[in-house]
């Protein structure tokens, strides 16, 4: 039997259930989702955008799910203990994938701002570029479940979501952290390594002229198999600004499938970046549209990862319209048997001149087993453009190996400074600054083998 199998008899057997503990908004579009699974199946790869991980086997394993939405006893403020000191964030938390109510916060949001369960907020009018609009028309637009296998399993089966809604001009003066927590349920996981399943949903709506910063970061509290299905929607408004930056730092049992999309209207500005720390298999999408003259997008990702961590990246950016700007730098280092791989790929189309675009892949395998698949592509259909694409796979620069030796420097920490320094590059994006210097302190942690010893990340006090 071919994974989908099991995912489309749950659906049959349970479409009832699922939706009795889900939002009319979500259930007006599962049913469509659900077919376009069934008639796709999950990608081979085969398929050109999942060629360098094997979708199918990852979804093979009986993952159980919380379908009845069963209450999970955690106390995240105990269970989330690497907090970043003097970011002065608004701090909000997901249980798998149900936003927990139970936040304390010492700040108040700007009139206007919701942060919170998707479900509750079904009567909230949104707007982008002018009208205003019900929730439903903005879920599952930008993921488009046709042409998605991945994306449309995650749309049948996700029964909440968490809606980041901030309105017209108003300026987030603090960023908004949102901790995502793997906790299986009670008694879970006593036999053995059951295995466990989420599917988180996540809506953003930033309206013309607004700004918001965002952290989202992933743990585990618990040391058993999770699968992870993410799908991020992010509509940025005419002169609006989003940093999004994602961190994962969970363990060796645990599978991450993101796919983030995110459009763009006129003049706006997106920051997105990417830090995987610890994990087991990752495999992130991101899809970018710039639909609106004017707009930029910075994308910026880091990966370290050894053992037999599989870290993949895939980005599309497509130009739509002219004076559009993208850059793209992503960062890999690689030891032991660890494998990477990164395919990006920017569409300028007909008609969108005066496109600057740039795009750069470097990495470093530092063992001999170690390998990084790396495959940019540019697709141009305009004659007035600037666009560049490279990567580079290499190791560390044995001339300033001997450098530092020569100086005193054991071999092991000159290793490590320059590992250091070779990531440094991406967290220098980042725009607030305390968070670049906290994560500046968790990837000194990661080269030196500290994350791996502990169960989430409970060393990063």
């Amino acid at each position: 039997m071919r994974s989908e199998q099991q995912y489309i008899d749950l659906y049959n057997d349970c479409r009832n259930l699922i939706c009795d503990h889900s939002a009319a908004s979500m259930n007006a579009v599962r049913d469509a989702a659900f077919e376009a699974f069934a008639r796709q199946g999950f990608p081979s790869r085969k398929v050109e955008r999942y060629k360098y991980t094997d979708i199918e086997k990852l979804f093979a394993p009986d993952y159980g799910l919380n379908l009845n939405r069963f209450s999970i006893p955690v106390d995240p403020y105990k269970a989330f203990q690497c907090d970043v000191p003097n970011l002065s964030t608004l701090l909000y938390f997901v249980v798998n994938d149900a936003f927990y109510t139970e936040t304390r916060q010492t700040g108040h949001l700007p009139e206007g701002v919701v942060i919170d369960s998707m479900a509750k907020n079904a009567h909230l009018l949104l707007s982008v570029g002018g009208d205003r609009w019900p929730i439903e028309n903005y879920y599952a637009q930008l993921a488009d479940v046709t042409v998605d296998a991945v994306t449309a399993l995650n749309t049948m089966l996700a029964q909440d979501g968490l809606l980041v809604y901030v309105p017209k001009n108003v300026k987030m003066d603090k960023a908004i952290q949102v901790i995502n927590i793997l906790k299986a349920p009670p008694l879970w996981g006593r036999d053995g390594d059951e295995a466990l399943m989420v599917n988180r949903r996540v809506l953003i709506v930033i309206e013309d002229g607004a700004e918001a910063s965002l952290l989202f970061c992933d743990h585990a509290a618990d040391d058993l198999p999770f699968l992870a299905t993410q799908v991020i929607e992010a509509y940025v408004g005419e002169g609006a600004r989003l940093d999004l930056c994602c961190l994962e730092e969970t363990h060796a049992k645990n599978v991450r499938v993101s796919n983030v999309y995110i459009r763009q209207d006129r003049n706006s500005h997106v920051s997105h970046n990417i830090i995987t720390l610890h994990n087991g298999i990752t495999r992130n999408r991101l899809d970018v549209q710039l639909a609106g003259e004017g707009a930029e997008c910075e994308l910026g990702g880091c990966v370290i990862a050894d053992k037999q961590q599989h870290v993949d990246n895939n980005t599309l950016v497509t130009h739509h319209v002219p004076h559009c700007t993208s850059s793209e730098l992503y960062k890999y280092v690689l030891d032991e048997q660890a494998t990477g791989a990164f395919a990006g790929r920017v569409l300028v189309e007909h008609g969108a001149q005066k496109t600057s675009s740039e795009m750069r892949n470097q990495n470093i395998c530092a063992s001999r087993e170690a390998r990084m698949f790396t495959q940019p592509m540019l697709e141009i259909y305009a004659d007035d453009v600037k666009c560049s694409h490279g990567s580079t796979v290499g190791q560390l620069n044995d001339a300033a190996l001997f450098y530092m030796r020569q100086r005193g420097i054991s071999e092991r920490e000159a290793r490590l400074l320059l590992e250091q320094a070779f990531v440094g590059e991406v967290l220098d994006q980042i725009a607030l600054s305390p968070l670049r210097d906290r994560l500046r302190y968790l990837v000194e942690k990661r080269f030196r083998g500290e994350l791996s010893k502990c169960e989430g990340c409970k060393l990063c006090k």
